[in-house]
């Protein structure tokens, strides 16, 4: 068997001209330098040098091996560098499941500084439904998605990063567009849509939990449209929408956002905890350092949900992100700020 030592004793021979100079220049024994190339040509079957009192050459056998030995070890070198770049999460790909647009927020300004940080690095991005990224993170097919809510996926670890505000979605001439805020006393009796795919299952949830009473529930229709399409269904009158602050900044003709009072939507990061790319240890150690989230009198999230992720009875605290909250981990992220908890919901520490 060919060792990478014979390759490096050969080339370090063949330069200096001597098997001394060679052992003196890897800091071996001379007769180590001898007997293991004599060893590779009796192995191979041919002579690569020709001995003599002066020292060494390459005999055009020896000649051949060397072009090859040198393109070998640089091969060889090149791999370890791209391994050892691509286990620090210096470099490769991450591939992140979204589920509307990046035009502001919290998500894009965390894209922008990974970026910045690791300009090696390719994010691949991949819109789709909640439903789709949680499978395709079971897949192995992403390697983290940003939901709403609180999501629930077997054998998936997410931590809430940040909250954004609601806003209603209305026609620019509805009676509602002249107030600044909208309470939910004001939205009963009026109807709804949601999409399909993006926030639309979690929007239709919401309406139904905030509106519905004994004997009544909210007119909501589904729609299998995207975002575009279901902003031009709201201007031609066909009801009224929620949709998160990050959404507000793609502005649509004959729409009109107003805020929805004390409202506020979370979003967490989800991923396998057995995921082992380094660069995803990298991005989601970022997305801690850069969680923000802000005060709400009302949460999507439960007092038990609250209660599971942090241990206490859920009181906000600034940031909205209650105290003494389990900690999530990441093996050799750097900076080292978490560890791997045990509960499947986990919220991040500011």
């Amino acid at each position: 068997m060919i060792e990478l030592r014979h390759l490096r004793y050969v080339i370090a021979a063949a330069e200096r001209g001597s098997f001394r100079r060679a052992a003196r220049t890897l800091g071996v024994q001379e007769s180590a330098v001898s007997r293991r190339i004599r060893d590779l040509e009796l192995r191979i079957g041919a002579t690569l040098f020709a001995r003599h009192h002066g020292g060494v050459d390459l005999t055009f056998a020896g000649e051949c091996f060397l072009a090859q030995a040198r393109r070998a070890l640089d091969q060889i070198d090149c791999a370890a560098s791209e391994a050892a770049t691509l286990g620090r999460g210096e470099a490769g790909t991450i591939r992140i499941g979204i589920l509307h647009s990046l035009a502001c927020g919290f998500l894009p300004d965390l894209l922008r500084a990974y970026i910045s940080a690791h300009p090696v690095v390719r994010p691949e991005l991949v819109e789709g439904s909640p439903a789709t990224h949680i499978a395709a993170l079971q897949k192995r097919d992403l390697d983290v998605a940003f939901l709403a809510g609180t999501p629930s996926a077997e054998g998936c670890e997410f931590a809430h990063l940040w909250d954004e505000p609601l806003f209603v979605v209305m026609p620019s001439e509805d009676t509602l567009a002249r107030k600044r805020k909208i309470t939910w006393d004001e939205l009963r009796d009026r109807r709804f849509i949601v999409s399909e795919t993006e926030l639309g299952p979690e929007i239709r949830a919401y309406l139904v939990k905030n509106l519905a009473e004994p004997g009544y529930r909210p007119a909501i229709e589904r729609h299998a449209v995207s975002r575009d399409n279901l902003m031009s269904l709201v201007a031609l009158g066909q009801g009224l929408t929620l949709t998160s602050e990050a959404l507000i900044a793609v502005r649509f003709p004959g729409v009109a956002y107003r805020r929805l009072c004390s409202q506020i939507l979370p979003f967490c990061a989800i991923w396998l905890p057995e995921n082992d790319n380094p660069a995803l240890r990298r991005f989601l150690s970022l997305a801690c350092s850069m969680t923000r989230t802000k005060p709400a009198a009302t949460s999507i999230l439960t007092r038990s949900d609250r209660e599971q992720q942090c241990g206490r009875g859920g009181a906000d605290v600034p940031g909205g992100v209650a105290d003494r909250c389990l900690q999530i981990g990441l093996r050799d992220a750097a900076p080292a700020r978490f560890a791997f908890a045990n509960p499947r919901s986990v919220a991040m520490n500011r």
